[in-house]
């Protein structure tokens, strides 16, 4: 059973712009990392999911091999039983990967996409190679408290380094919660992903891309290769924020989430998304 939240939200006139969306977290964290999101969402009058991926926050991690596609699978069991057959998807990192990988298996179900600090690319070797060490050195006691001591730094950019100490705070103490062999299952799933260029090439929908200028683990040509790819896609670049723009930057992050929603609306209203 996949656990997070659910924000239902009752009728409304015009409801058929009161889209769903669902929010889809960045690792080794969960579905809190949405809260300012989620709020505002829900405040505007839309369903939200915000759903704990396999192995963190309140779902475990069972039995099955490393794969995004048991997580995408999880994703779709969750929104069939909430009723909700299209939504818009806003991916964070690891969450975009997910968002890919649920797209190939449903490529009808998307209203709209919003990526944040992912790629649509598979990992190159070195990268495999760097994601089975992570796996590796996690599961190791001696080693699991210095590991996590060097990721925290690479999540988020110098200004919130200096300057938004309670988000540092934050992150630690959930970086430091998560179970380490659901750390290595989705290093290990992560590596595993194939390339989604091909996928989004051909989901038209509004979508928009959200970059932080600090980012030290996604490049902003990154970003624009991955904007360039999506049909309707725009870029939204932050300034001062680093890899995870929902906590250090949730207010810009808040807007863009809106207007990308109600776009979706719009295009689901007027008949110019057609599927």
């Amino acid at each position: 059973m996949i656990h997070g939240t659910v924000t239902p939200t009752p009728p409304r006139p015009h409801s058929a712009d009161r889209v769903p969306v669902v929010l889809l977290h960045a690792f080794p964290l969960h579905s809190a990392m949405w809260d300012a999101q989620r709020r505002a969402l829900a405040r505007a009058g839309h369903p939200v999911i915000a759903p704990d991926q396999r192995g963190f926050g309140a779902t475990a991690l069972g039995e099955d091999p490393p794969s995004l596609l048991h997580v995408a699978d999880d994703l779709a069991r969750t929104l069939d039983r909430n009723g909700i057959r299209r939504a818009v998807f806003a991916g964070c990192s690891m969450g975009g990967y997910v968002a890919m990988t649920f797209l190939r298996r449903h490529p009808d179900r998307a209203l709209g996409l919003a990526f944040l600090a992912t790629r649509a690319e598979a990992d190159p070797p070195e990268t495999v190679a760097a994601r089975e060490g992570f796996a590796r050195r996690v599961l190791q006691d001696g080693h699991r408290e210095e590991l996590l001591t060097e990721t925290v730094p690479l999540l988020v950019g110098p200004t919130t380094l200096r300057r938004r100490t309670s988000v540092v705070d934050r992150l630690t103490a959930d970086v430091t919660a998560a179970a380490a062999a659901s750390m290595a299952w989705a290093q290990r799933a992560m590596a595993a992903r194939r390339c989604s260029l091909d996928v989004l090439q051909e989901t038209d929908v509004p979508a928009v891309v959200i970059a932080g200028d600090e980012d030290g683990l996604v490049r902003r040509d990154e970003a624009e290769h991955l904007t360039a790819t999506l049909p309707q896609g725009q870029l939204v670049v932050i300034p001062g924020a680093g890899h995870l723009t929902p906590m250090e930057a949730p207010d810009a992050v808040t807007t863009a989430l809106l207007e990308l929603v109600s776009e979706a609306g719009k295009a689901q209203h007027t008949g110019r998304d057609s599927r």
